[in-house]
């Protein structure tokens, strides 16, 4: 049996990102997966890469050897058949917590080796998810997120597996919008594509994991 990591790197259990890694949690289990959910908001102490070189080491290579609440993550995602990572798009990028697993994932297979750059051996696949305000055309080739996009998709395929980017924009923030002098989005229009689309995107993140489970 395949084992799946699906990671939250958002602060909301319950909302966008959550529910988009859930169903692709999902969609994993229904293909026959072992799926563990892990939220990152969940852990105490951790921190991004402090640069200690330790998984440079011939004992400790490409292994993190940081021991916070991050490492058993990392070595989780070391056993498994999978992964599945999701943030929000905060201020232009993923959350703090997304980054600090990032920098930790990448780097500690990252060898400085012109001959050999990575020495990470066992590549799986990966569904990357990013949900933002902005709309799902900014993520496209023109768009302000392109780049930034594939420039995450082209460092996960190098060191951790095959990536597939599935975007859920133009999101529900929150409930009621009335609280909130947000003159910027339209309530209305925001729940109309919550109530569209949204369930759209919930069953391609379905579909994502079981293509992952499945190999195909």
């Amino acid at each position: 049996m395949k084992k799946i990591i699906a990671i939250n790197a958002g602060p909301r259990k319950t909302w966008n990102t959550a529910q988009t890694v859930n169903a692709a949690a999902e969609g994993a289990k229904e293909a026959g997966a072992e799926v563990e959910v892990i939220n990152l908001f969940d852990l105490k102490e951790y921190s991004g890469c402090v640069s200690c070189f330790g998984c440079k080491t011939e004992k400790f290579k490409g292994v993190c050897v940081c021991k916070d609440d991050l490492k058993p993550v990392l070595d989780k995602i070391t056993e498994a058949d999978g992964l599945i990572i999701g943030t929000p798009n905060y201020l232009g990028d993923g959350t703090a917590s997304f980054r600090a697993l990032y920098e930790r994932l990448i780097f500690r297979s990252l060898t400085y080796n012109a001959e050999n750059p990575c020495c990470n051996k066992r590549l799986i696949p990966v569904l990357f998810i990013m949900t933002s305000n902005m709309p799902d055309s900014g993520y496209e080739p023109g768009g302000i997120y392109h780049e930034l996009i594939e420039r995450y998709k082209t460092v996960f395929d190098r060191f951790v597996g095959p990536t597939e980017f599935l975007c859920v924009g133009d999101t529900l923030q929150v409930n009621d919008y009335s609280r909130y002098d947000w003159t910027y989005f339209d309530p209305e229009a925001k729940i109309k594509r919550h109530e569209e689309v949204f369930p759209r995107k919930l069953a391609e993140a379905k579909a994502a994991g079981a293509r992952m489970t499945k190999g195909n």
